[in-house]
């Protein structure tokens, strides 16, 4: 059935790509670099449909799906199929009550699907990483202010933590969770509010020298939040047990005429809510050993610096070129399950002839566990009667090639490659798993670019 899934995506695929036959000759501007956005650049190849746009209402419908199977190593053989349907809207409020510089936002989606990590892998970071609160969802309401000529922007209502932090367009070159989204550490180690499970918040942006900005937000931490059945319509802080507090000092060198993009921030976040001991039980034993429930512990905080650079535009007026990127996160305090986490990649965009919006990319990450996460899972694989050699790092590869099928489409076949996977999801196994060889198939359609002109 699963395999079937697969087949079913491959199939989603090539339905895209007969769409994309009858389109516009003209291609989209990958921007890879983070100096644009993807819709952005495809709005100049082709004109959105947008009934409402004369009256201060953007549309936004997508979907995207992602398939991966398995074809070595893991726990077992399987396949599995995720995918997203996003509907959304900006309402300039300037252009509809005269509010200059306001802006709603509302989103909703419906994901679904299952995860391969979970079920044939066994490892704690999803090779889909459209996997996650799969159901439908409230994602974003807010109102967002502009200030001072743009320079400071004020943001609040519900929302998450990762969509305004810890991102950047390159990262979903990619289909793993272990960069797409946003590098995975910050997720294992902290309350780090994630899309499309929304809560309460506020940020602010300030732009407080030429290519200089502070960005700092507050986001509720309610355990409400990660429950299947939560689907973000719920008001209530009743649950609630503290905030986390992402920040980021930036400097960016982007805009028109710069030829050579560059984007360096070093943040970090302070999380004041409750959070499950990765090793102890209420009682002082090992959590796992005793089936107890885990200790409940408060306050964690975390630091981390990134970047994407832009190395070669060979043409201006093309976002042809190849750029790099990198990210290393590390705590600074309370009791986490990992205790560095490093991320490196490339992307070229522009490949062959006449393929100037396609890119292909490789990234690796490397996880490396606590020492508390390594006493909980070498506790579990001695009490099931194996030996205590626990592998400390995992490492997750990938290969991608982005395909742009006229301005609407896009498709991602990608290989993915997991060394010493953990073994969350499988704890009281006597051995290690696998290596693991993944295969997976990623794909977007933008419905008001596929129906503009």
């Amino acid at each position: 059935m699963r395999f079937a899934l697969l087949k079913g995506a491959c199939c989603a695929g090539a339905i895209a790509l007969s769409l994309s036959a009858g389109m516009s000759a003209a291609t989209a501007q990958e921007a890879v670099s983070g100096d644009t956005t993807a819709t952005e650049t495809q709005a100049e190849a082709t004109k959105p449909w947008q009934p409402l746009a004369d009256d201060g209402i953007t549309l936004a419908l997508s979907y995207t799906g992602e398939a991966a199977t398995n074809v070595s190593g893991g726990l077992r053989r399987d396949a599995a199929y995720a995918g997203q349907i996003y509907v959304g809207a900006d309402l300039d409020m300037d252009r509809i009550v005269g509010i200059g510089g306001g802006t709603i936002h509302a989103a909703i989606t419906n994901r679904h699907g299952e995860s391969l990590s979970a079920l044939a892998l066994g490892n704690n970071t999803s090779v889909q990483e459209i996997w996650g609160t799969q159901n439908t969802h409230l994602a974003i309401l807010t109102w967002e202010q502009k200030l001072l000529n743009d320079r400071l922007m004020i943001e609040a209502g519900r929302s998450q933590a990762n969509i305004h932090f810890l991102n950047s367009p390159i990262y979903c070159n990619f289909q793993g969770n272990s960069g797409c989204g946003n590098p995975t550490f910050v997720f294992k180690n902290s309350n780090f509010t994630y899309f499309p499970a929304s809560s309460w918040m506020i940020r602010a942006k300030a732009e407080v020298l030429p290519h200089v900005t502070v960005h700092v937000g507050a986001y509720e931490v309610n355990p409400d939040r990660k429950r299947a059945s939560d689907h973000g319509f719920n008001p209530s802080i009743k649950n609630a047990t503290g905030v986390i507090v992402p920040w980021e000092l930036g400097y960016s060198n982007e805009g028109e005429g710069v030829r050579l993009p560059g984007h360096y921030i070093v943040g970090g976040w302070f999380d004041r809510g409750d959070y499950a001991d990765p090793l102890r039980d209420d009682q002082g034993g090992i959590a796992i050993l005793t089936g107890r429930a885990a200790q409940t512990r408060n306050g964690r905080s975390g630091i981390y610096f990134r970047f994407d650079q832009r190395l070669t535009r060979p043409d201006p007026r093309s976002q042809r070129g190849l750029s790099v990127f990198g990210v290393a996160m590390t705590n600074l305090s309370g009791r986490v399950e990992e205790s560095r986490f490093l991320d490196f990649g490339v992307v070229q965009t522009g490949t062959f002839p006449g393929r100037d919006a396609d890119t292909i990319g490789f990234m690796i990450s490397d996880q490396r566990f606590s020492d508390l996460a390594m006493e909980r899972m070498r506790a579990a694989r001695a009490s099931a009667g194996g030996d205590g050699k626990i592998q400390r790092h995992q490492y997750m590869m990938e290969l991608a090639y982005g395909a742009q099928l006229g301005p609407a489409i896009r498709i991602s076949p990608n290989v993915q490659y997991i060394l010493h996977p953990d073994q969350t999801g499988a704890p009281f196994r006597t051995r290690d798993i696998r290596d693991a060889l993944i295969v997976g198939f990623k794909f977007t359609i933008d419905a008001p670019t596929l129906l503009g002109h």
